[in-house]
């Protein structure tokens, strides 16, 4: 039986485990596009949600850059939603600055509850191992969905993972298969 399917992607928590896979991976390289079909299958995508704060173009222009066209590829993809969040100045004990993303968590899992509420889908995949979304998947899979989730096998937390009704790793195999390839 066909299933309705919407996609949530953390895209900070993306980044890191394209990182923890090789240093010479990133998110910017990864052709959601194709992977999401592969995920979908016969089944009928009704949203996909990508949630991440834009780089600072001063801090290292290369990298905002490569991001700017990632979020282009990302909004042309048909029924993706691009969620920016703030990024937010912090110190580390040496004083030394560096950026948090706030606001992407909370507003991914109140989207994905929110969907759930009003019967928008029957399975939720879940692009992250953030094992703070444990309880946002009890919850959803309270209210009768299934939830998947995808990420990589160095950052997936265990609660996450037992929550799941079922998890597959990126891994450098599924990271070369989904390069992304610019059309000439």
């Amino acid at each position: 039986m066909e299933k309705r399917i919407s996609i949530y992607i953390d895209g900070a928590n993306f980044v890191y485990g394209m990182k923890s896979l090789s240093p010479k991976y990133s998110d910017y390289h990864f052709d959601f596009e194709n992977f999401i079909k592969k995920i979908v299958g016969k089944n009928n995508l009704i949203e996909i949600f990508y949630y991440n704060a834009s780089l600072k173009q001063a801090i290292n222009p290369r990298r905002f850059r490569e991001q700017q066209k990632l979020l282009a590829r990302l909004r042309k993809m048909t029924k993706c939603k691009v969620v920016l969040c703030k990024r937010q100045k912090r110190f580390n004990k040496d004083d030394e600055e560096y950026y948090t993303i706030k606001g992407d968590d909370i507003n991914l899992a109140l989207d994905m509850l929110n969907d759930a509420w009003e019967n928008k889908y029957d399975k939720a995949v879940l692009f992250s191992g953030d094992g703070d979304f444990a309880p946002l998947l009890k919850y959803v899979k309270n209210k009768n969905k299934k939830v998947e989730v995808i990420s990589f096998d160095k950052l997936a937390s265990r609660n996450l993972l037992d929550e799941a009704d079922r998890f597959n790793f990126i891994n450098k195999k599924t990271a070369n298969k989904f390069f992304w390839r610019e059309k000439k």
